[in-house]
């Protein structure tokens, strides 16, 4: 299984991935957890310890690695360089594990426009390309706004791209872009998961205001996840009433086919 996760920044997209991550680890799936937001923030979020993360770092700020595999410095445009490197070993090299989630961070680049040719963009590129051919268990990525590193050659093996929404008209707004993006690529298996809802009125208006995509479900507001980050601890363990509402959504995700579930 294959889950793309993104939204607008600061709706809870990784909070999401990390309970997903978490849930399926624990039903003893194998699961690759990927970064792939240009502000890494999903260890910490799995709660992480230091030691761990000072082993973590982003495959885009590897400098000697992307140039040995590109054959080309990182920030240099144009020029002669490998556009399918080698990528394979990077999962298993690159990343840690934690409360049997396997972590990895992409990090990102200043592509300037989708024209932007860089030995960074190249790695990347192939590198998410790689990982959606993967015989991974559980495959969870929380991504950025965009669908940029989704192509046309992956869209086929994502299971579902979960778009994370507030109970906001601007939230919403940016889920409708998501859509468009994502359907211009041939996506179109996608789901809204409400985050921070209080009440039964704001699930409602979710329903009523969504750019025509299903919802999966809701997570409530709890302020337990902003002491979850202070004190450094898994949302996870820290929040049972995120826990409680994570595991629904991981259920229906399992299913043969949750669109048909939804509609029902």
């Amino acid at each position: 299984m294959k889950l793309a996760i993104s939204g607008k920044g600061g709706v809870g997209k990784t909070t999401l991935a990390a309970l997903l991550a978490q849930y399926y680890a624990d039903k003893g799936r194998d699961v690759l957890a990927v970064d792939a937001d240009p502000s890494p923030c999903l260890a910490g979020a799995l709660g992480l310890p230091d030691d761990l993360r000072a082993k973590l770092s982003p495959i885009a700020e590897m400098d000697q690695l992307i140039e040995e595999r590109t054959g080309a410095k990182p920030g240099t445009i144009g020029g002669f360089f490998t556009i399918n490197p080698r990528v394979d070993d990077i999962p298993e090299r690159f990343s840690v594990t934690h409360r049997g989630v396997r972590l990895l961070e992409m990090g990102s680049v200043d592509l300037g426009g989708s024209g932007c040719i860089c030995p960074e963009s190249a790695m990347l590129k192939t590198l998410f390309s790689h990982l959606m051919f993967r015989d991974d268990d559980v495959l969870i990525i929380d991504m950025y706004a965009g669908v940029e590193h989704l192509g046309r050659a992956t869209v086929d093996f994502v299971d579902a791209m979960i778009i994370v929404v507030e109970p906001t008209q601007r939230s919403l707004g940016t889920a409708a872009q998501i859509k468009d993006l994502s359907h211009d690529i041939g996506l179109n298996r996608l789901w809204l998961v409400g985050n921070k809802v209080r009440t039964e009125e704001e699930k409602d208006f979710l329903v009523k205001n969504s750019p025509g995509l299903p919802l999966l479900g809701t997570l409530p507001m709890d302020l337990g996840v902003l002491d979850a980050d202070r004190l450094g601890e898994p949302v996870y363990d820290h929040v049972p009433a995120l826990f409680k509402a994570s595991e629904d959504i991981a259920r229906i995700l399992l299913e043969p086919y949750p669109v048909r579930h939804l509609e029902e």
